[in-house]
């Protein structure tokens, strides 16, 4: 795996970092994959319980490298190769250059983004495939797409709908607008601002590995698929995912666990 993103598990978390901070974390070709192995991986893997996303150095995403585009981008050979590799289908409805945000929309497990400094463009839209969004106050997000001609389109339409209404999510792309930790936190584009992402962000992910992993793994299911379901689908998939649930070892642990007063211990 590259070591543009690293990994570190421990204790059911898993600490994931993009890991190019003297471009600000910033996408290149060899950037994109890096994010899709990574995510590939931590689908399989059976220890995770919840993953941290963050970027080091001093910021979370600078989106497009325009740099390392602009190259192929001076011939229309250039063009067309640069399209085809990022727009290049996948084994999944998304295509090369949408998967490194929507695939942690799709992990099986709870995802938790901490974002300082900048995330632009389509490092905003890599936070927006995260479950919960925690932001420092000065932290700078933006749909920033606009500024280079182009739409949003790293799986925004998936994403971006389901924390901002319509008319907002219109404004944020229309107009590239670069808004504060704060500013995002008033229309809903993050969930929490905190002085310290990544810490506020661990913390969560410790209580959240401490439950259940079958039923955090089924929450984050129900939630997906039902979401924009119509209500027999919904209905339906609740009613299926407890039956499943009920009886199991960890669901036992849990109850034995709250009646003796301890902490569970539950098996991956």
């Amino acid at each position: 795996m590259s070591d543009l993103v690293t990994i570190d598990t421990r204790g059911g978390i898993a600490d994931v970092r993009l890991n190019r901070p003297e471009k600000y974390n910033a996408l290149s070709r060899d950037m994109f994959q890096a994010i899709i192995e990574a995510g590939e991986h931590l689908a399989e893997a059976k220890d995770v319980r919840a993953v941290v996303l963050s970027g080091n150095g001093r910021g979370f995403c600078a989106g497009l490298d325009m740099a390392s585009f602009q190259g192929m981008a001076e011939t229309e050979e250039g063009r067309k190769g640069a399209a085809e590799s990022l727009l290049s289908l996948t084994d999944g409805p998304e295509n090369t250059a949408q998967r490194p945000a929507y695939i942690w929309k799709t992990l099986p497990v709870p995802v938790i983004a901490a974002i300082h400094g900048v995330a632009y463009g389509g490092g905003c839209q890599i936070a927006l495939g995260a479950d919960i969004r925690f932001a420092a106050v000065d932290a700078k997000l933006s749909v920033m797409e606009i500024k280079w001609g182009l739409i949003p389109d790293m799986s925004l339409t998936q994403t971006l709908r389901d924390v901002v209404p319509l008319d907002v999510a219109k404004e944020l792309a229309f107009s590239g607008r670069i808004l504060s930790g704060t500013e995002a936190r008033e229309i809903g584009l993050v969930t929490h601002v905190v002085d310290d992402p990544l810490a506020a962000a661990m913390k969560l992910a410790e209580d959240i590995a401490q439950k259940s992993p079958d039923a955090v793994r089924a929450c984050k299911r129900l939630f997906e698929e039902s979401w924009h379901a119509d209500a027999r689908t919904g209905l339906e998939l609740e009613a299926r995912l407890q039956t499943e649930l009920i009886g199991t070892p960890n669901q036992v642990e849990a109850i034995m666990a709250n009646f003796e007063k301890r902490s569970p211990e539950f098996k991956d």
